[in-house]
Order: C-alpha cells, then sequence, then structure tokens
C-alpha cells in the first residue's frame, strides 16, 4: 500500500479503448474492427489481424474522472494522460487526452511496433498541481487493459507465452544463451518461455505426434520445460512481493498470486495461505531458511510440471518397445 504525502482523488477513473488503426509509414492506415479489442476483457489483439506489416497503431482512448471531486478539491493544472508500458521491454509511451464540453477526456495513443514485445498494460493517470508541485500524480484508472502483439483474439485466459525463435539470429540479449534450448523469462505481464529454434531438433520433437515413443519423449521434454518454468515464476513472485505500511507481504495479483497460491501448499504445507506468506517472505528477506526451502519448491514445481506420470510412462513406454525389439 502506497502512502503519498498529498490529498488524491477519491473517485473512479475509468477509461476505454474505443478504435485501433494500424500505421504504416508512407503506406496505410487501417481501421480494425471490434472483434480486435473487447471492452469485456479489456484486451486489444494485434497478432496477424487484418495486416501483418503494420508499424505503428494508433488506440482511440475515452476517459471519465471524477469531475465534481476534482472542481472541490485542492488541485489545479489537472492533466489526464494515456501511459503504455510493458516490463519486458522497459518500454513507455504517453499520450494526452483533452476534456471535451460533455466531460469525457478523449484522445489517442501511437505506440511503435518496434518499441513492444509481447504484452502491454494500457492505463490513464491524473496529474495535477498539489500544494503549489506540479505534475503529482492524483488518481489513476484501477482497472488497466492489454495490449497484447502475440494474440489473435481479445482474451486475457492465458498461462504463459511461448516464443520461438532462434537464439543465434534472435534479438541481441538471447545470443549469448545460443548453446541453450529454452529460456525462461518472467519480467514481462506474463512469464515467457522462449524456445531456441536454432537448438536442431527441439521445436520438432515439442510439434511432434508420431509414434509411442517419441510422444513419450516430447512429454518428458515439455515436464522438464515446465519444471523450469515453475520453478522460475515462484522465484519471481516472491522477489517482487510488495509490503503494506506494517511491513507484511501482500498477495502480488495476477499470474504472480496463482502461482504463490498453488505452490505455497506443497512449500510449506504445515501453514495457512496468510501464515505462509509471510513465512516465505521472511526467509526471502532475511535469507535464514531459505536455501532449506529450495528441495520443497523444486517438489512443488515438479509436481505441477507432472513429471513423474509422464515419466512413468516413457519408463511403460521403453520397456514395450524394448521388450517388443528382442521378440
Amino acid at each position: 500500500m502506497k502512502v503519498y504525502p498529498y490529498k488524491r482523488l477519491a473517485g473512479e477513473v475509468t477509461f476505454q479503448v474505443t478504435s485501433v488503426r494500424q500505421e504504416r509509414e508512407g503506406g496505410y492506415q487501417h481501421d480494425l474492427e471490434t472483434w480486435a479489442f473487447s471492452a469485456q476483457e479489456r484486451v486489444v489483439a494485434l497478432h496477424r489481424v487484418e495486416r501483418d506489416d503494420w508499424e505503428s497503431v494508433r488506440l482511440g482512448i475515452s476517459a471519465t474522472l471524477p469531475a465534481k471531486e476534482l472542481d472541490a478539491g485542492p488541485w489545479s493544472d489537472v492533466t489526464a494522460l494515456a501511459v503504455l508500458t510493458e516490463k519486458a521491454t522497459n518500454s513507455r509511451t504517453t499520450a494526452v487526452l483533452k476534456c471535451g464540453p460533455s466531460g469525457l477526456w478523449t484522445g489517442h495513443l501511437r505506440f511503435w511496433r518496434s518499441a513492444y514485445r509481447s504484452r502491454a498494460e494500457l492505463t490513464v493517470v491524473v496529474v495535477a498541481t498539489v500544494d503549489a508541485v506540479r505534475g503529482r500524480m492524483v488518481g489513476e484508472a484501477r482497472d488497466p487493459w492489454l495490449v497484447d502483439l502475440t494474440a489473435r483474439a481479445p482474451a486475457r485466459q492465458r498461462e504463459m507465452l511461448v516464443n520461438q525463435v532462434d537464439f543465434n539470429t534472435g534479438p541481441e540479449w538471447l545470443r549469448p544463451f545460443r548453446d541453450a534450448p529454452w529460456l525462461v523469462e518472467t519480467s514481462g505481464d506474463l512469464p515467457t518461455v522462449h524456445l531456441n529454434a536454432g537448438f536442431e531438433g527441439i521445436t520438432e520433437l515439442l510439434d511432434s505426434s508420431g509414434g509411442p515413443l517419441e510422444r513419450a519423449v516430447r512429454d518428458m521434454l515439455a515436464a522438464q520445460i515446465a519444471t523450469d518454468v515453475w520453478t522460475a515464476v515462484f522465484h519471481s513472485a516472491v522477489s517482487d512481493l510488495e509490503v503494506d505500511e506494517h511491513g507484511s507481504p501482500l498477495w502480488p495479483g495476477g499470474w504472480r498470486d496463482a502461482v504463490l497460491r498453488g505452490m505455497l501448499a506443497d512449500v510449506l504445507p504445515d501453514h495457512s495461505e496468510a501464515d505462509a506468506l509471510r513465512e516465505i517472505h521472511a526467509r526471502r528477506r532475511e535469507s535464514s531458511g531459505w536455501n532449506e526451502l529450495q528441495p520443497r519448491i523444486n517438489y512443488a514445481a515438479v509436481r505441477r510440471a507432472k513429471v513423474a506420470r509422464n515419466l512413468g510412462t516413457a519408463i511403460r513406454t521403453l520397456d514395450v518397445s524394448q521388450r517388443g525389439s528382442k521378440e
């Protein structure tokens, strides 16, 4: 819980995306149909919609601010800003919204495709002069939108992103890891598994639907990747915990919240959810007892990746294959 040394808006700030336009410099401007963005899901989906050669997108935005509170409060120079951010690339784009005669704040935010990688968060913030200090944030929309460059349909229900890319020729930051078959990245709004398409055979194996032995090997590989994912996302969720004014950890929300609630039952099975959160935060912060928890964290990750089931299937399939070859 953040504490501000000045008065902030108590009323709600809301906004909607009203239009989405794909653009290419010197080429075209193309307005997308409403199926490309969902007010219910609060998602804009931009992967291969209409045209795939777009360079920038212009989002039409309409926001409602608590006008009566703004008029009565100690604020001046009130400005509403649309803000698009992506943690994975540290990109940030802003646009000023203008207040019309009806009290509705509207405008367009234009962002460039080259600056963003996968999922960005769109929100509206209100800044004003308070106590003679300019540019203080006095309000923010509670329900952000997601702008998803990797989705074909505007839906939030995704557990992770899978990105197939050749580490030899892909983004510069992946090239030092060219010998790795995959990497797990947890800095974005969803965890991302980068599969190294330059690692011979890995993408073909994961996409295969061959005989029983090939499928067993495929499922074992997928279980190993899933183990790495669960381990990485758990450590990321624990390291990013915020605390309230008393120093107690807060549930993080989003996928990190789901990860912690799911895995803490195996990591600290004798604790309630709330006690487990406090205990894991204390051990992580003070390092006391943190190393002793690593086998439990690994166990929780292995369980969720269903390693035992896939390993058992692989062993039985191999045994049947070997016995068949001897007959």
